[in-house]
């Protein structure tokens, strides 16, 4: 298909332009101010419209917390056991879930989905798009896009009322350390080749956070857990990225000078516990100021996944500027999440997901009008 006369943020500038966008396949073939029409393309005439690469939620619990909300939906936890990195959250996603759709309205053409945040280390997180086939497989970019971790108020509190470790934050650092030096020493056993060596789906799992084949995406809301996950990855040496960062603003020269990515949010959220008091849009500002690599998160359900760019907008309005709030809900989030050669950006070459919009998305009277995933029409609303 051809869509023409639209005008055009490819994300990879920060001045759109008027202009053409031809789609071959899966793929965006040409962008270009004039592009005439050939074959038997369809040609849609976008005068008037705003077109931006298809937004990125980098973490939710799509499909592993499945709308409506009710017992027979909720997949996103183990709570048997605190260590569960074996756990995959592709065995969960419910494609019925009624927000896969919402975000398919809004705009938002992919997302980072897994475990929630009751176990020290939870599962394997993938990254999918919200639109194409029913068989999940089929829409998922990354398997393992990260390994889900959390310090903090949530596993101390499922555990300790379990009278079970960790019931504290020591208890709760101390087992990931634990976990990390089996896996050194599983590895190790592993290439010596020794008689006695067995599988272990834990070990293995862990194994690739330490050959730095996946990132630990930790949960961590205040800031001394964000010190102190930081603290375990200078000991091991992974890649991590920081979930919540709810106090981030506070250390956010020391999370800039560590060099760790933050997905920031969900903002929008009321005070429902102690690590979330100093909750502020500011955050993201400040991190964002301070070289921090930052994206923006509506931890769906926790916010409803189509309220993405309304948490930018607020983020805006706290003194982030535009460019930089569309950028925490494209390229950076796919930056982040590993596949920035595939979404993010509006590129030859790269998927064809693009929405289109009928003024400012950070708006909240502004109506997407199509959306499009792997050069598919999936919404239209024209």
């Amino acid at each position: 298909m051809l869509l023409k006369n639209a005008k055009i943020f490819t994300m990879t500038s920060e001045n759109p332009f008027s202009g053409d966008i031809r789609i071959k396949k899966s793929k965006i073939c040409n962008i270009s101010p004039s592009l005439k029409p050939s074959g038997n393309e369809k040609v849609f005439d976008m005068k008037g419209l705003s077109i931006y690469p298809g937004f990125i939620d980098a973490h939710t619990h799509l499909g592993v917390y499945s709308e409506p909300l009710i017992w027979a939906n909720e997949d996103g936890n183990e709570l048997t056991e605190p260590v569960t990195p074996h756990l995959r959250a592709i065995d969960a996603v419910n494609l019925e879930d009624a927000a896969f759709e919402d975000a398919v309205k809004n705009g938002i053409t992919s997302v980072f989905t897994g475990p929630g945040s009751a176990n020290v280390i939870g599962g394997q997180s993938l990254f999918m798009k919200t639109a194409g086939d029913n068989v999940v497989d089929a829409r998922v970019l990354l398997t393992v896009a990260g390994v889900k971790a959390a310090l903090g108020e949530n596993p101390k509190r499922v555990y300790g009322e379990r009278k079970k470790m960790p019931s504290t934050r020591m208890g709760t650092a101390a087992l990931m350390r634990e976990y990390f030096v089996k896996t050194l020493n599983y590895m190790e056993k592993k290439k010596k080749k020794s008689e006695s060596f067995e599988r272990n789906l834990v070990f293995e799992v862990i194994e690739k956070i330490l050959n730095k084949e996946v990132p630990l995406r930790c949960h961590a809301h205040r800031f001394d857990d964000i010190a102190t996950i930081i603290r375990i990855r200078d000991e091991f040496d992974f890649n991590l990225v920081i979930e919540h960062a709810t106090d981030g603003h506070k250390i956010a020269g020391y999370i800039a000078e560590k060099k760790v990515p933050c997905v920031v949010g969900p903002t929008l959220t009321s005070r429902v516990k102690e690590e979330l008091k100093d909750k502020d849009f500011k955050t993201l500002k400040i991190l964002s100021e301070a070289g921090v690599l930052c994206a923006i998160t509506t931890d769906s359900p926790v916010i409803p996944v189509q309220y993405l760019p309304l948490m930018a907008a607020y983020s805006v309005k706290a003194g982030l500027p535009r460019h930089e709030a569309l950028k925490a809900i494209t390229v950076n989030p796919a930056s982040i999440c590993g596949v920035a050669s595939r979404v993010g950006s509006l590129e030859p070459g790269k998927d064809a997901d693009i929405a289109v919009f009928d003024g400012d998305p950070l708006l909240v009277e502004t109506r997407c009008v199509m959306t499009i995933v792997d050069g598919k029409i999936v919404w239209n609303d024209m």
